[in-house]
Formats: C-alpha cells, sequence, structure tokens
C-alpha cells in the first residue's frame, strides 16, 4: 500500500516537472523566435537647400518606390550646413544618415538598404559607409548594409556615358559641344571623372566632362574647344540635382562662372539646369545598385 502510493507520487512528481519543462521550453522558444524581417532603403544624398532643386528628389523616390513596392523609403542629408538652411528658411527637417539609421532601428526595420546617391565612391560616400559599418557591428539583429553610388564599377561608367551621350540637348548642331560640369574631388575617387571624360570622347569628340573641384578643368577643356574652333558650347550639370554649382558656378553672372570664362574665350555657352537624376537610365543604375544589394540579405 505505501509502495503504491509512493509509486503514484512520483509519477506525479515526474509529470508535473515534465509540464514545467515543456512550458519553460515554449516560452524560451517565443522568447527567442526570430521576428519577421522588416525592410526599408535609406536613399542618402549631400542634400541641397534650393526648392527647384529638391524636385530631383522626388523624382529618384517615386522611381524607388516604384522599384520596391512594400519597402519603406526614407532620406539623409550627409551635409549639416544644408539640413540647417532647410529647417531654418523652409521649416523642414532631414536628418543625418547617423540619426536617420538609428531612427529606423528604433523602428524596429531589420534589412536596411543605405543607398548612396553620390555620384563617385569619394569621401562624403566613405563617410557614410563608416557609419553604416558602425550600426551593423552594434548587433540586435539590425543589418544595414551599403550600396554603391552611381559611377563604381567600369560597367557603371559605360552605362553612364551611354545615357549621356543618348540624352544630348535637342537642336544640338554637329558643331557645337557639350560640356558637362561635375563637382570633383581631392579624394582618389576623382579618377572617375577622367575615365568618364575618356569615354565620352571614345563616341563623341565634343562632348566634355569637366569638374569645379579636380581634374579634368574647365581650362582644359576651353583649350581644346579654341583649337578645334568651336564657336557654342551646351553646358549641362553632371549631378543629382541641379542646384548651388549648377545656379551659380555653372550658369551664374560672376566672372568665374563656366558661362563667362566661355564668353571671354569667343564661345557661346548655353547653360541648361537640368539634373542626372532627369534622365531615367541614370536612376535605373541607382535601383540596379540597391537591388544588387538586398540580394545580399538571402
Amino acid at each position: 500500500m505505501h509502495y503504491n502510493r509512493f509509486r503514484l507520487t512520483l509519477v506525479a512528481v515526474a509529470i508535473l516537472v515534465l509540464s514545467l519543462a515543456l512550458v519553460g521550453n515554449a516560452m524560451a522558444s517565443a522568447h527567442g523566435q526570430k521576428k519577421p524581417d522588416k525592410t526599408a532603403i535609406l536613399l542618402v544624398t549631400f542634400g541641397t537647400s534650393i526648392p527647384a532643386a529638391q524636385k530631383s528628389f522626388a523624382r529618384i523616390d517615386q522611381a524607388f518606390k516604384k522599384a520596391f513596392p512594400g519597402v519603406e523609403i526614407r532620406w539623409a542629408y550627409t551635409a549639416k550646413l544644408i539640413r540647417r538652411i532647410v529647417a531654418k528658411k523652409q521649416g523642414k527637417t532631414w536628418l543625418s544618415p547617423a540619426e536617420a539609421l538609428a531612427k529606423l532601428m528604433d523602428d524596429g526595420y531589420t534589412q536596411v538598404v543605405v543607398q548612396s546617391l553620390h555620384v563617385i565612391p569619394g569621401a562624403e560616400f566613405h563617410d557614410v559607409e563608416d557609419v553604416v559599418h558602425g550600426f551593423r557591428n552594434m548587433g540586435q539583429g539590425f543589418r544595414p548594409l551599403m550600396s554603391w553610388p552611381l559611377c563604381a564599377t567600369a560597367n557603371d561608367l559605360k552605362a553612364v556615358a551611354k545615357a549621356l551621350l543618348a540624352s544630348q540637348p535637342a537642336g544640338r548642331k554637329a558643331n557645337e559641344a557639350v560640356v558637362y560640369m561635375g563637382h570633383g574631388t581631392h579624394h582618389p575617387g576623382g579618377v572617375v571623372y577622367a575615365a568618364l571624360s575618356y569615354l565620352l570622347q571614345l563616341k563623341d569628340r565634343k562632348t566634355f566632362m569637366g569638374t569645379v573641384e579636380g581634374y579634368p578643368t574647365l581650362d582644359d577643356i576651353v583649350a581644346y574647344l579654341k583649337a578645334a574652333k568651336i564657336k557654342k558650347a551646351y553646358l549641362l550639370p553632371f549631378m543629382t540635382v541641379a542646384g548651388d554649382h549648377a545656379t551659380n558656378d555653372m550658369a551664374g553672372p560672376e566672372p568665374d562662372s563656366w558661362k563667362s570664362v566661355l564668353k571671354k574665350n569667343g564661345i557661346t555657352a548655353v547653360p541648361m539646369l537640368k539634373s542626372i537624376i532627369e534622365i531615367p537610365a541614370i536612376v535605373d543604375i541607382y535601383v540596379q545598385h540597391a537591388k544588387a544589394c538586398f540580394s545580399h540579405f538571402k
């Protein structure tokens, strides 16, 4: 009799222990269960304080929303001064890349492609890349990845050159030139401009790529235009927005603007405030970079 009671007690204890273990395992499994991934794209650009130029950003925003339905699209400006000017004059708040990433992490996003809207992999691109790597090392399931800027590979350069040559100014005559104005940089990434100039010249000897702060220079281009006896040139910004550089350094009335310098050298300049974002093939390169970056999450 005592033996039977003892055996029943052991069975009851065993059942209780097993039940507690199962409950504990279920709770632990639920606690450690991987949450569904939330994906987002953070579009990062230098920024602009010119309202008209910001229309280019609206265009690329629409293109990304169309290419990535259901994916959250957010923005960040790298330029602190531009963020301050826009906030003061327009009442708009733009986050820095670090602030935008922190907000995405706080909002529970896990897979984030940081798409650089820079033209070349220069100093600003690498600064953002450092920020992205810092957040990635935090863990906590937050996995941001940095995507390439416009001109990152040889194939990118070929595609960009093709897009530029296919969107020449309407009505341009055979003896007229087209001059693109890039920003330029002292960063090693600045070699992209010279490489792109070479690719353009292979297809059209009267299409040039120059820079405001680097190589090739405007002086290099003027020398060729004069030697070739070209009397008219169209000026276009090789930038994602037709902002301050395009409005002032390229098309402004100041003596050192590209328009004024060409006029001084006997060349009629026709500025066109059209950013490269207005070329669908250029936008598609950015989109394809983002798609390639997303494939690394799989």
